[in-house]
């Protein structure tokens, strides 16, 4: 078998292979490079799904980020246990070829409770007084520790929100390294974030100072662990999950279905207004560019679909066919599934009146939100000290006071300058596969779906 480090570098694309990344053009060089032919939606734990193990959503269930479980009534958002995912993992068919596979699953999606031998993924703790302490769980228990005592805490508070930047992924490369040091994987798998943040935030514009700069810390990052895999003879892939592509503004769906009167919300403390999924006619789970709608009635799809077609920004909607025709015909999937146009994306947002929107909407809260929401990037523009803003709130808290560390806007859709989930026009703009084994890589785009046996050939020479 060959030893193997497959890098997933977000937001990567064939465009930005060039000056700015100087080792990722290198190992194109001596390798090769071509565009990976993604699922719908192009998002996060769908495509992982997808790579680990080479099914469509329709088959392994993924079909978001997120979705309606139909049986609890509720919205759940980025859950954890592998158990969600259906079929063979790529782990799984490596031991089912040589008992003596072993798999480091380093911080991708889904890396709870899994069959890989050795994961780590982000897994805060909220104690009762409603703090969230940066954390992150490892299977086996005992490499928690030793990671902190090497790298100290994890840094969750820049792996997401409004100061995200390089820190997280240097602590998940740095515990790739390792891992892959005392263990000697067969197959390593890592996460590295950092592109996610400044596309989302400036959009993809590869003239951008910053984005310039966000691609040479990237390079720098996977150049050390190119390096340090080829020293121990390890063959090396860089993936990516999906391109970005630049936007205007969000479409608000949810807000359109309520003035409609399809959906329900319930009255808390203070007028704040929840979001009832279980008592609404229709409701939306949105997603980047692609929303979920799900509906009660299945006499009503039909006049439900000619709404949102007529909504401004949306490019397609898709009714049983379409959802069929596109690869998300699972159970997990709305009744229709809505795509926005390339420049725009869909917000959760189902309150009409600011003041009412429920006290999560101002802050980075990833659980409770009934969808994704890319201002969670951005401190409110509004707030005239922002360090001092936040700094405050913290200080209140640990003084043992209940305090939101509520600094995120709910008026500033604007402010989001690039999206994905609608596959790119141009594959230049979409994800990439790059390897170090010319001779294994197809003579064009590499299927998503076929990547769980592309990697596999890398292991076993096929």
């Amino acid at each position: 078998m060959n030893k193997t480090l497959v890098m997933l570098v977000v937001g990567l694309t064939p465009k930005m292979i060039g000056p700015h990344t100087p080792n990722l053009a290198a190992l194109a060089k001596r390798g090769g490079l071509r565009p990976l032919d993604t699922v719908t939606p192009a998002v996060t734990c769908s495509v992982q799904s997808t790579l680990v193990t080479g099914l469509t959503p329709t088959e392994h269930g993924i079909v978001a980020n997120g979705w309606y479980f139909r049986d609890l009534s509720e919205v759940w958002l980025w859950r954890q246990s592998n158990r969600l995912v259906a079929g063979e993992k790529i782990w799984e068919a490596g031991k089912a070829r040589d008992p003596g596979f072993t798999c480091a699953k380093m911080f991708w999606w889904y890396n709870m409770y899994s069959t890989a031998d050795w994961s780590a993924t982000p897994r805060p703790m909220y104690p009762a007084d409603g703090r969230k302490i940066p954390d992150h769980y490892t299977y086996p228990a005992e490499l928690h520790d030793e990671l902190d005592a090497k790298l100290g805490q994890f840094p969750l508070f820049t792996f997401w929100g409004p100061v995200a930047d390089i820190t997280s992924s240097r602590w998940i490369a740095r515990s790739t390294q390792h891992v892959m040091e005392t263990r000697d994987p067969t197959l390593t798998l890592t996460y590295l974030p950092h592109l996610d943040y400044n596309l989302q935030r400036l959009g993809p514009d590869l003239s951008h100072p910053r984005i310039q700069q966000d691609l040479e810390e990237i390079d720098a990052l996977c150049g050390e662990l190119i390096e340090h895999a080829e020293r121990e003879g390890r063959r090396v892939i860089v993936v990516s999950e999906y391109g970005i592509t630049p936007t205007t503004d969000a479409i608000h769906i949810n807000r359109a279905l309520r003035e409609a009167g399809l959906l329900a919300v319930r009255v808390e403390e203070h007028g704040r207004e929840q979001l009832d999924p279980g008592a609404s006619r229709a409701f939306a789970v949105a997603d980047h560019q692609i929303a979920h709608v799900y509906i009660q009635d299945p006499a009503k799809i039909p006049e439900i679909k000619s709404l949102l077609e007529g909504l401004e920004g949306v490019e397609s909607v898709w009714d049983a066919e379409g959802i069929r025709a596109n690869g998300l015909a699972h159970p997990n999937a709305g009744e229709l599934v809505a795509v926005a146009r390339p420049d725009r994306w869909f917000s959760y947002y189902y309150w009409l009146d600011d003041a009412r929107a429920p006290d999560y909407a101002r802050t980075v809260d990833i659980h409770r939100k009934p969808g994704y929401d890319p201002v969670e990037l951005f401190i409110d523009p509004a707030i005239k000290w922002p360090r001092f803003a936040a700094g405050w709130r913290l200080a209140k808290r640990k003084l043992g006071m209940r305090q939101l560390l509520d600094v995120i806007s709910l008026k500033d859709t604007q402010l989001v300058k690039g999206s994905h989930g609608r596959i790119t026009d141009d594959p230049e703009d979409g994800p990439l596969v790059i390897s170090s084994e010319a001779n294994l890589l197809p003579e064009g785009a590499v299927k998503a779906t076929n990547f769980k046996t592309l990697t596999l050939a890398h292991v076993f020479d096929d």
